[in-house]
């Protein structure tokens, strides 16, 4: 992951052959010298392989007949563990929508037999929306499918290499994310 020196001024990058975004950063340097435009060698690459890595996972989720906002509430509930079950609120929390929202996800949820609505135990107001076997079983191939086309993504990678990444990229953006465990389609 490290460099010998700047691109545009002599050096390639270490283990790799020049890609767009070095033709890019060697063309501002050229056209701006003024400017550090060193943020686009590591942003422009995360741009790229986020839109990679959402190619993949609209085909993941298309591949069982789910769409993002689909898959984020179903892996909610997987996530929430057995039996599988959490309130609208909870969901709200974990998936960062509205109330509003949640209620259309949950009802077009409950129509295709993924999930359904039980009374809380004790309250009579609230409801329950529990995962059923049919929402389960999509959203767990869902996920495996999900995996299989990130690993595809990160193939190029070695494990070590891999384990360095997930540790910069953690430090880059533990200032930015929610605490952990605040849901949404990012956590799976």
């Amino acid at each position: 992951m490290g460099r010998d020196a700047p691109l545009g001024r002599g050096a390639g990058v270490r283990g790799a052959s020049r890609d767009e975004v070095d033709r890019i950063v060697a063309a501002w340097r050229r056209e701006r010298p003024d400017l550090d435009v060193s943020p686009l060698e590591v942003l422009s690459r995360v741009s790229r392989l986020a839109r990679h890595l959402d190619l993949a996972r609209r085909a993941a989720f298309a591949e069982h007949g789910l769409e993002a906002w689909s898959f984020d509430v179903l892996s909610a509930l997987r996530r929430a563990g057995a039996p599988h079950q959490l309130t609208p609120g909870q969901l709200v929390t974990s998936t960062l929508v509205t109330s509003g929202t949640m209620t259309n996800r949950v009802d077009r949820l409950l129509a295709a037999g993924l999930v359904e609505r039980h009374p809380a135990p004790g309250d009579r107001r609230a409801v329950l929306v529990r995962l059923t076997a049919a929402g389960a079983a999509r959203v767990d191939a869902a996920m495996a499918d999900l995996l299989d086309r990130e690993r595809a993504l990160l193939a190029g990678l070695e494990p070590q290499q891999r384990t360095e990444l997930a540790d910069v990229l953690r430090a880059l953006t533990s200032g930015f994310d929610a605490p952990a465990g605040s849901g949404g389609v990012a956590d799976l």
